[in-house]
């Protein structure tokens, strides 16, 4: 919980829901002088509604400062989850969110994964159970329900800050009435839906076209483009390789033209009708190395 709208909501809603059995965290960033002031706030609100509360105050460590604020947030909360015994963690995404999401990806050129946005329910980076119960609300409507309790919610001003791609999109929609975000936000419950499909088919045509030997791994293609680059993303996965996106799309491209390619620190070659991937020798062999 920050203390904004949404967490707050998210609070009172499980607490009317499942009284005794929810426990709130706040993650205190430490970038903002207000944040110790928000989290007390919120430590105050948990003491009135008998909901055990703890601050969890991190380092973030520089460069991009929301990426870096996220990999120390989620990291907190898995300690305090297992610390705590609970059996799940819950964040207040909301329709409006996966709408901001959705758009901004397709504005990226992303996939099929991409644009499915944030699931009702996976695992954090961790590997925690994580659960987004308010993916059907609008934003108004969360925020109608910390009003009607007589709650004034934090107000974090970065979410207004045009510096950042998500606050400038949000700007846009909230002038803009033609755009349902509830109606967005189903599309990217549909292309989850067609996320899982292509994962399915995916592990299909690994059971049946590749060939694992030792470092080596062979893959005799049959699956249409989107199957085929979820194998060859697992191939480099298990050869140690890091690579997505783009660059397998390009892979995938060379090795259709039947040339030799090296991506993610593995070597892709045509064999016949197969593709042979492998860790990239020390001496680097012709090819096309993607980046």
């Amino acid at each position: 919980m920050s203390g904004g709208p949404d967490s707050l909501a998210l609070l009172l809603l499980a607490h009317a829901a499942l009284p005794g059995r929810i426990e709130a965290a706040t993650v205190d960033h430490r970038l903002r002088p207000e944040s110790v002031d928000e989290a007390t706030m919120v430590a105050r609100i948990c003491a009135d509604l008998a909901v055990p509360h703890a601050i969890l105050p991190v380092s973030v460590e520089p460069g991009n400062v929301s990426a870096e604020a996220r990999v120390a947030r989620y990291g907190a909360l898995e300690g305090w989850l297992a610390a705590r015994g609970l059996a799940a963690l819950a964040t207040a995404h909301h329709a409006d969110d996966q709408a901001e999401t959705l758009l901004m990806r397709l504005n990226r050129g992303s996939g099929v994964a991409g644009l499915a946005g944030v699931r009702a329910a996976g695992a954090s980076p961790g590997g925690a159970p994580l659960i987004r119960p308010l993916l059907g609300w609008r934003k108004a409507e969360l925020q109608g329900i910390v009003d009607g309790a007589g709650l004034i919610a934090a107000v974090d001003p970065s979410n207004a800050d045009p510096r950042y791609d998500r606050a400038r999109l949000r700007a846009q929609l909230s002038a803009t009435d033609w755009i349902d975000p509830l109606a967005l936000a189903t599309s990217a419950a549909h292309l989850a839906d067609a996320d899982e499909a292509i994962e399915w088919a995916a592990q299909g045509e690994w059971d049946r076209q590749v060939a694992v030997n030792g470092a080596e791994i062979t893959y005799r293609p049959l699956a249409p483009r989107a199957v085929r680059l979820r194998v060859l993303a697992r191939a480099i996965g298990l050869l140690g390789g890091d690579a997505r996106g783009s660059a397998i799309a390009r892979l995938d491209q060379a090795l259709l033209a039947g040339q030799a390619a090296n991506l993610g620190g593995v070597l892709a070659q045509p064999r016949g009708a197969a593709w042979v991937l492998r860790p990239e020798p020390a001496r680097r062999t012709p090819g096309h190395d993607l980046k």
